[in-house]
């Protein structure tokens, strides 16, 4: 339950702890012991990588015409003390407003090919797409499906601009 909660919610070890009337130390125990469980067994099963991203000939799937799906999503962090970092940091879509950000892509089979490092909260969608290199990948037979982050770039496909 403990992990379940923490993976639904990212709340803190500490409000966990508080709410469930366990020991920080136990609840933080349990949430490595469980995460490592799951990442050992999981994440092979999910996560598919080309063997060699930098190939232009890699393989991604047994598709003719493959689409890949990406978004970013964000990981909330404590307000930093200092102002020039909470400029960084700073992602107005968080209930902290403060956050690292990763961008996910995957296929329509469902499954995950790639996942990015962590980036500040200030950096845009498209400036992280544009910096892994994925960009490089696409063509009329592969393209990327997106949401209105990462308008402006060929092969992407976006929502249409609202016209006033």
């Amino acid at each position: 339950m403990v992990t379940l909660w923490y993976l639904k919610h990212y709340h803190s070890v500490r409000y966990i702890a508080t709410e469930l009337y366990l020991g920080i130390s136990t609840v933080h125990h349990i949430l490595t012991e469980v995460v490592d469980i799951l990442h050992s067994c999981v994440y092979p099963e999910l996560v598919s990588l080309a063997v060699d991203m930098a190939n232009r000939n890699a393989i991604h799937g047994p598709e003719e015409h493959h689409k890949l799906i990406v978004d970013s999503t964000y990981i909330a962090v404590p307000q930093p003390d200092d102002s020039q970092q909470r400029k960084t940091y700073y992602h107005p879509k968080s209930a902290t407003n403060y956050v690292f950000k990763v961008q996910i892509t995957c296929d329509f089979s469902h499954r995950i090919v790639h996942i990015s490092e962590c980036y500040h909260g200030n950096v845009h969608d498209i400036t992280i797409l544009r910096e892994l290199g994925l960009l490089e990948y696409t063509e009329e037979s592969v393209q990327i499906i997106a949401d209105k982050g990462y308008i402006g770039e060929e092969y992407v496909i976006t929502p249409k601009k609202e016209t006033s």
